[in-house]
């Protein structure tokens, strides 16, 4: 998408400069993030059905993680190309197309005659997931007022733990109604068909929450509608007398300014601008720090240590509380601590707790499904995954969505957003696709790995990391 920088206007937050109807500008930022929400819930649900597709299509471990991974190509596209359609089309025809799509695969994931099939639905809603984690934060930035821009633009992240929090819920709920089976019957389908096909209910709530929002004043002032870009910035900030004077700011940035491209972001030893290595830089240690096999295999993971389903499940649904908590506390500290303190607090928990859960899944001891951990090492890893979870969740988890919204020039913000989305996507890939068979060959080894990336995130942070705190979004770069 073009930049929108010149959106904002150039009081600083805080400093109180119109008074904004927050409420409406509250209800616009969380209809918006609804595809978070989305994003969360069909990313994580997929954790309750794991060992019921194995059981179902009878696959291995490599197979089934490129089924589980098959939503992450997906994603990677529909980051990539959402921008551009965006600019097309509209914002809210995006998060249309995304509803729909999200619809379309709930589906078709509930309701599948063959893993390729299945594999298939995945890969749709993954597009969907991918666009709504692109035009979710632009959208966001566009109508938020600068004294809030950091708060709102974190509603993505929480509606996103939200979202898995819910999935995880419900999957503890059907399973209980299947008995604590997840291939058992309820009303004539397997509990696990249940927990992917009941994401249609949010996705039509997305669908018909689009019409209640309007269009990113940016988008109308670009296809000729000024009149209505003043009627919703005024919607969002206030009726000031300094309307017609941002309106005419945008008009005369659009005309100067050209469409980001790839080319754009070429330059450097390395072949890309270094502030783009930077993003692309804080979308792969997301990933590679491994929260994603928390949420898409906690339940499994669990389970190969002697822990009963039910209580897996359980297991499962508290984890995502504990995000929630995480989430809550980035946000309310984002804006007063900034980002790079908050970033840095989150490495350093991140690799105590991962190294503390690698050292417990040592002392695994037995085969196949006679399988347990010593007491004590089954505490610290109950305990390190948790607190794990916590330092992601008050850290990274909301501060690179954060900053990716804010760390790049305008010339360059569409293209460089576009490519350090698809990038957290492809490290996403790789984290998902490869646990179930690194997991097998020595889970303890596998969370060493995690511990490292961790540990190497913090060096990353003190010399690449910009602080956008307190600067307008003309400033960067």
């Amino acid at each position: 998408m073009t930049s929108t920088a010149q959106e904002a206007p150039q009081s600083r937050p805080g400093t109180g400069a119109h008074t904004a109807p927050l409420g409406r500008v509250v209800f616009i930022t969380a209809a918006a993030a609804m595809g978070g929400f989305l994003f969360g819930y069909d990313s994580s649900v997929i954790n309750g059905a794991v060992e019921a597709i194995r059981g179902r299509f009878d696959v291995g471990s490599a197979m089934l993680a490129q089924v589980i991974a098959a939503a992450l190509i997906g994603s990677a596209i529909g980051a990539a190309i959402a921008g551009r359609i965006a600019d097309r089309i509209g914002r809210i025809q995006v998060m249309r197309v995304a509803a729909v799509l999200f619809i379309v695969s709930a589906v078709g994931s509930a309701l599948p005659f063959a893993l390729w099939d299945l594999a298939m639905w995945r890969v749709l809603g993954g597009i969907a997931i991918g666009m709504a984690s692109v035009i979710g934060p632009a959208y966001i930035a566009e109508v938020s007022p600068p004294a809030y821009r950091g708060r709102l633009a974190s509603f993505q992240q929480g509606a996103i733990v939200l979202g898995i929090a819910v999935s995880q819920l419900v999957n503890w709920a059907i399973l209980n109604l299947a008995d604590g089976k997840q291939r058992g019957d309820v009303a004539g389908l397997e509990a696990w068909q249940w927990m992917l096909g009941i994401m249609v209910i949010p996705a039509v709530g997305y669908f018909l929450l689009s019409f209640s929002i309007p269009e990113s004043p940016r988008f109308l002032i670009s296809v000729g509608r000024r009149d209505r870009a003043r009627e919703v910035l005024a919607g969002v900030e206030g009726e000031h007398e300094g309307l017609d004077v941002r309106i005419g700011e945008i008009e005369t940035a659009m005309r100067s300014e050209h469409k980001s491209t790839f080319r754009d972001l070429l330059g450097g030893r390395f072949g890309l601008l270094p502030i783009v290595w930077v993003g692309i830089g804080l979308s792969v240690f997301q990933q590679l720090v491994g929260i994603n096999v928390v949420f898409y295999y906690s339940s499994t993971l669990w389970q190969s240590v002697g822990i009963n389903p039910e209580s897996s499940f359980f297991y499962s649904f508290t984890t995502s509380i504990v995000n929630i908590i995480g989430t809550v506390i980035a946000m309310i500290f984002v804006d007063r601590v900034g980002r790079k303190p908050l970033a840095l607090i989150g490495s350093v928990g991140m690799t105590l707790s991962l190294a503390s859960v690698a050292w417990a899944f040592s002392a695994k001891t037995g085969s196949g499904d006679n399988v347990s951990l010593p007491d004590a090492q089954g505490v610290v890893a109950l305990v390190g995954a948790h607190t794990f979870t916590l330092f992601f969740a008050l850290s990274w988890g909301v501060v690179v969505w954060v900053l990716l919204g804010e760390i790049f020039p305008n010339k360059i913000r569409a293209a460089a957003l576009g490519v350090a989305a698809s990038a957290q996507w492809v490290a996403n890939w790789v984290i998902t696709a490869s646990f179930p068979s690194l997991s097998e060959w020595n889970l303890s080894a596998t969370y060493v790995g995690y511990t490292i990336f961790a540990l190497l995130s913090i060096p990353f942070i003190l010399k690449w990391v910009p602080e956008p705190k307190g600067k307008a979004l003309e400033e960067m770069g």
